[in-house]
């Protein structure tokens, strides 16, 4: 899921913006609206329920792969970038001393590949628990045991635990355990 503005000519020159805290969409929809080439690169992840919500599964969000920033071009040679400065949601232009920091192409070209090879990636790439991974019970009935992912989903996660003495096995959802 591609967080960008299409048009025919691509920028020559890529510039990057420093947003306010979590207004990421807010700039680039501003920078959008006026005439900006414009890219915000996002990355499938998983995030967990909110509290008090009855559903277990973990749901698939994109967030930003850069927080704060978002890259932006004009869309011919005769627009300016002042306006950039006081566009909603953006904090200030990223600068190299006293000069406009410029991204080259080929890196923007890696950075989409990246993006397109992540959103395509199952829930085996996105989520920190891996089948082998060594986990912690966050239950206190279990008392913190520690055990084995044998296998996940997005709904829950299949641990290998020892309990008295015997290799059981046990679903538990993602917001109850974690990495040792």
């Amino acid at each position: 899921m591609q967080y960008q503005h299409q048009s025919t000519s691509r920028p020559t020159a890529w510039y990057l913006v420093y947003t306010q805290a979590r207004q990421e969409r807010v700039a680039f929809d501003n920078l959008r609206r006026q005439n900006f080439h414009v890219y915000l690169p996002l990355f499938k992840t998983l995030r967990k329920p909110p509290k008090g919500t009855q559903k277990a599964e973990m749901l698939v969000a994109f967030e930003p792969m850069f927080p704060r920033y978002v890259f932006f071009g004009p869309s011919n040679s005769r627009q300016s970038i002042a306006t950039v400065r006081s566009t909603r949601g953006v904090q200030s232009i990223v600068m190299c001393g006293s000069e406009l920091a410029i991204v080259q192409s080929d890196v923007l070209q890696a950075i989409r590949a990246m993006e397109e090879e992540r959103n395509r990636a199952g829930l085996q790439v996105i989520t920190p628990f891996q089948p082998g991974s060594r986990v912690r019970m966050l239950d206190p009935a279990l008392n913190r045991l520690e055990g084995l992912v044998q296998c996940v989903s997005s709904k829950r996660i299949i641990l290998l635990l020892e309990i008295l003495g015997r290799t059981m096995t046990v679903k538990v959802g993602h917001d109850r355990v974690e990495l040792v």
